[in-house]
């Protein structure tokens, strides 16, 4: 079976022209893995920003979601949130999701794969905290008391804008290489994939593959798994076809 690996989309971070593009975009990415019987897995940062409160679900790629919904009745697929998108209280599971705060693991060709979105981890055995920020905003504690002093709309607005000014701050793709090469080296994976950092690229190090799919928001790109290797490509949404990608 194939798989394609996909991350931040960031769709709802940009004006209304470019999110509509975005979304017409994955929705025939998705009939064309549907029709070729491609596994997607989604590794966060899908939306920019999503937050759901109690009685309030974001306004946002509901076209989308039913089309994965529909992909989803077949192929169950994968969705890591990210740091954009992690606030979630089960809508994406109605939509048919396998959901992942953290992290996951998959068996590819004989393959140890660890998938992630990027950002950091709870746990201190994989040494790869979140930054402090990043940390707090996810406490539940903390969660309360936003969603107590903010509504639902008010809430998302407060941080779209907020996450403008990191989002390209996340161009620097040191850190996940450099932790990649050690931990691929320290541990029983043979590949990592990640987003977050926005940087399209597979680098191989001994102890194995380290693959980033890039921000689909800006190359369009995405990791590809078939015959038994992996490759980034890009999906052109008017051909319907996936091209090799040339950094």
């Amino acid at each position: 079976m194939q798989h394609i690996f996909l991350a931040d989309v960031h769709l709802g971070a940009f004006r209304e022209e470019k999110n509509k593009r975005l979304e017409k975009s994955l929705i025939h990415l998705i009939d064309y893995c549907e029709t070729n019987s491609i596994q997607i897995h989604l590794l966060g940062d899908l939306f920019d920003y999503w937050m759901e409160y109690k009685n309030y679900t974001p306004p946002l790629g509901k076209r989308l979601l039913a089309r994965f919904k529909e992909y989803n009745r077949t192929f169950n697929s994968l969705f890591i949130t990210g740091n954009h998108d992690f606030w979630t209280r089960g809508h994406f599971n109605d939509s048919g999701f396998r959901t992942e705060q953290e992290y996951s693991t998959l068996k590819l060709g004989g393959k140890n794969i660890l998938l992630f979105h990027g950002d950091g981890l709870t746990n201190p055995e994989f040494n790869i905290p979140r930054p402090l920020l990043n940390s707090m905003i996810r406490k539940p504690w903390f969660v309360d008391l936003f969603q107590y002093i903010l509504s639902g709309e008010a809430g998302n607005h407060f941080m779209k804008n907020f996450s403008e000014f990191t989002r390209d701050e996340e161009m620097i793709p040191n850190r996940l290489s450099e932790w990649a090469e050690k931990f691929l080296d320290q541990s029983e994976f043979n590949v990592v994939i990640t987003g977050h950092d926005h940087v399209p690229r597979i680098e191989t190090f001994a102890g194995g593959l380290y693959i980033n799919p890039g921000a689909y928001h800006h190359f369009g790109t995405l990791a590809f798994y078939t015959n038994n290797t992996f490759e980034i490509v890009i999906w052109n949404s008017e051909r319907k076809q996936l091209s090799p990608f040339a950094d």
